[in-house]
């Protein structure tokens, strides 16, 4: 906010936030869902108010685990935040929209910021929404120390969680649920998604960041544990308890009571 640029600032309605994560872990063991819809969704929509034709994001998702082929265009396919759907064809948290509005009394234009924009208001105003990242050699590190020097960014003062860095998506305490679930679901965690990212760009070698994964992939979320608990109005035990439900049974073996992966990265021979 201190760089030097005007801007906007959007606030969700809270309560609504808060409810849909709470749903959306409980439902779909996703409690990013919301965060993610409103983080994709909100731009192109406000583009679309204020008559804007060029959005910019970062770097394309592509960086983490989409299709490859993404990044050879610099824009991001508009079936990602622009449809033409009804509102009863739309869920949000594993709950319908319609049943947000008529069971739970939330309003239409609360639900708004996390919905697809119309084709035909797309089209319209000839938005395109480009990855930086193409046009920029998008290498996370040097981002890091270009948005420690130029801007207000601080990275946390100890490693993540889950992970060996220090800097890298620390949005919202829900990332440390997400990458947790992740971990659960797919058997694949927060290490992995930045050691990957180092080994492609040459920053670690393979086997330093198998050592990596080895070492802090799925671990708990203590940190914050708590306070995504109360934020979602459920217990320790009920987060455990949900959370088991989206094990994959293909990936995981109950081991003298500790589930341990049937098939780790750093068992496998290459």
């Amino acid at each position: 906010l201190n760089a030097g640029f005007a801007n906007y600032t959007y606030n969700q309605n809270k309560k609504l936030h808060r409810f849909l994560t709470k749903n959306a872990f409980l439902n779909l063991g996703h409690p990013f869902q919301p965060f993610i819809l409103g983080q994709k969704n909100l731009a192109p929509r406000l583009s679309v108010l204020l008559d804007i034709p060029l959005v910019i994001f970062g770097e394309n998702e592509a960086e983490y685990g989409n299709a490859i082929e993404d990044n050879e265009k610099p824009t991001r396919d508009s079936k990602y935040y622009s449809a033409e759907v009804s509102i009863k064809d739309l869920v949000l948290g594993g709950v319908s929209a319609q049943e947000l509005i008529d069971k739970h009394q939330f309003k239409l234009s609360d639900l708004e910021a996390y919905f697809p924009t119309s084709p035909y208001e797309i089209e319209k105003t000839g938005m395109e929404v480009h990855y930086l990242g193409y046009y920029v050699k998008w290498h996370p590190q040097d981002v890091y120390y270009y948005s420690v020097e130029n801007t207000d960014f601080m990275p946390n003062d100890h490693r993540t969680e889950g992970s060996f860095s220090k800097y890298s998506s620390l949005d919202d305490k829900i990332d440390w649920l997400h990458y947790h679930t992740t971990t659960i679901k797919f058997g694949i965690g927060r290490a992995t998604y930045d050691s990957a990212q180092e080994i492609r760009n040459g920053d670690i070698t393979r086997e330093e960041g198998v050592a990596l994964i080895k070492r802090f992939d799925g671990e708990f979320p203590q940190q914050y544990i708590k306070d995504c608990c109360e934020y979602m109005d459920i217990t320790l035990q009920e987060y455990h308890d949900a959370i088991e439900k989206f094990r994959s049974p293909h990936l995981w073996d109950k081991v003298n009571g500790i589930w341990q992966l049937k098939k780790p990265i750093w068992k496998e021979k290459i």
